[in-house]
């Protein structure tokens, strides 16, 4: 068995390509709408945000043969604990991340933390669009919200917790834009004249984060953004494609017959 973080899009389709390969796949998700994706898929889901003895527990118990931290590119405690548990598991560790953007536009600038992204913000001022996601909303909040000279939208899934997140911080209705990608860069033309932005933040979250489309827009538009860097963590070897890890696990956990048989069961039953 592979245990899988798979906390995005792309994840979810390794965790399908890997057990398609004959491997079974349990992947490790943090809500249940990725879990009902992946069970639509035929591949098992754990629901919940784990440490890392909790997931060598998860691993072991499980029989895995290996760990593969496909989680997203800032999870930077999630694969600080997928590494963790695989060294206490005694596991490969087998990082994937999706390809970075080469974001060659000259109306960007880039900071290494988000709350060098919200100092930056404040100086400069204007209508700000937040494309960062929730989890560090509060950052941004605390250092653009009430300032007469700054107005954030803040874009983000349309979830129930998110939303309460903005409410508790202090956004108004007016301030937030829920909506769920693909976000093509027509779509994001339109919102960025829609709201008079100035200033895109955003995350180097590669190329299925949709980074260049937005970028592509603000260019045109003339709209400076501000990237947040990717954390630096010391991986070892990182794939960015799936069959670099599917050879991976060839080499450091190959397939048995046993197992192939079962997933082969698995897909067949009515």
């Amino acid at each position: 068995m592979i245990l899988l973080l798979a906390g995005t899009s792309d994840a979810r389709e390794l965790a399908v390509t890997v057990q398609n390969e004959g491997y079974e796949v349990l992947a490790t998700v943090v809500t249940d709408h990725a879990a009902e994706q992946l069970e639509a898929a035929g591949v098992r889901a754990h629901i919940g945000r784990l440490d890392a003895a909790q997931l060598a527990r998860l691993a072991k118990a499980n029989g895995a043969r290996a760990i593969v931290d496909a989680s997203h590119p800032f999870a930077e405690e999630a694969s600080k604990n997928a590494m963790q548990a695989a060294t206490e598991a005694g596991l490969p560790y087998i990082r994937y991340e999706r390809q970075a953007s080469s974001l060659a536009f000259g109306t960007v600038t880039f900071v290494d933390s988000y709350e060098e992204a919200a100092e930056l913000a404040a100086e400069k001022g204007g209508v700000v669009m937040l494309t960062t996601g929730s989890k560090t909303l509060d950052i941004f909040a605390a250092k653009l919200l009430g300032r007469p000279d700054v107005r954030v939208i803040a874009r983000m899934l349309p979830r129930k917790d998110n939303l309460e997140k903005c409410e508790r911080l202090g956004f108004a209705q007016e301030q937030i834009v829920a909506m769920q990608g693909p976000f093509t860069k027509e779509l994001d033309l339109a919102l960025f004249r829609h709201f008079g932005v100035t200033l895109v933040i955003t995350k180097e979250s590669g190329k299925v984060g949709f980074v260049d489309e937005k970028l592509a827009a603000a260019e045109e538009l003339g709209i400076e953004t501000i990237v947040i860097r990717r954390p630096r963590l010391s991986y070892g070897t990182v794939y960015t494609d799936f069959a670099g890890v599917l050879e991976a696990l060839k080499q450091q956990a190959p397939v048995s017959a046993r197992s192939s048989l079962q997933v082969e069961k698995a897909g067949t039953s009515d």
